[in-house]
C-alpha cells in the first residue's frame, strides 16, 4: 500500500507500527498525517526511524537528490530521501500526534542490550491520539 493514500477508514486501527519507512518516503509529513488518520482515538502508535544525524537540529532532505549513488553518500542509503533531526518528535506532533520520547532501552542493563542486539541509544517514539 501507498503510505500517503492508505486504503482505510479513519479510525481504523488501535495499533500502528511504523518502523523504519518515513526515510523512504516522499511525503513523510503526509504520511504521518495519514497515519494519525487512520489510527483510532485513544489509538498508540510506534514510529521510528534511524537517526545518522544525531546531533542535526533539523531533519535534513533535498528532494533535488534523485540518483541513488548521490543519496546514498547524503543519507546513508541508496533509498533514503531524509536524515532525521533533533525536530522528529515536532514533525510527529505537526501531524496531531502526542509524542511521548520513552528512554526504555538505555535503561536495560548493557546484557540485556546486547543479547537483543539493541542500539543502546535508542529513543522509542510512542504516539497517541
Amino acid at each position: 500500500m501507498d503510505i500517503h493514500q492508505i486504503p482505510f477508514r479513519d479510525n481504523s486501527f488501535d495499533v500502528i507500527l511504523c518502523n523504519h519507512v518515513l526515510e523512504h518516503v516522499e511525503d513523510d509529513i503526509h504520511a504521518m498525517k495519514e497515519l494519525y488518520r487512520v489510527l483510532k482515538k485513544g489509538g498508540w502508535a510506534i514510529m521510528q526511524v534511524p537517526f545518522m544525524g544525531k546531533n542535526l537540529a533539523e531533519t535534513f532532505e533535498d528532494p533535488t537528490i534523485k540518483d541513488s549513488v548521490t543519496r546514498e553518500k547524503k543519507y546513508g542509503q541508496r533509498d533514503h530521501v531524509r536524515i532525521y533531526g533533533k525536530d522528529f518528535p515536532q514533525r510527529l506532533e505537526n501531524a496531531g500526534f502526542t509524542v511521548k520520547q520513552d528512554q526504555y532501552v538505555m535503561h536495560m542493563g548493557l546484557d540485556r542490550i546486547k543479547k537483543h542486539a539493541l542500539p543502546s541509544d535508542e529513543i522509542i517514539y510512542y504516539c497517541s491520539k
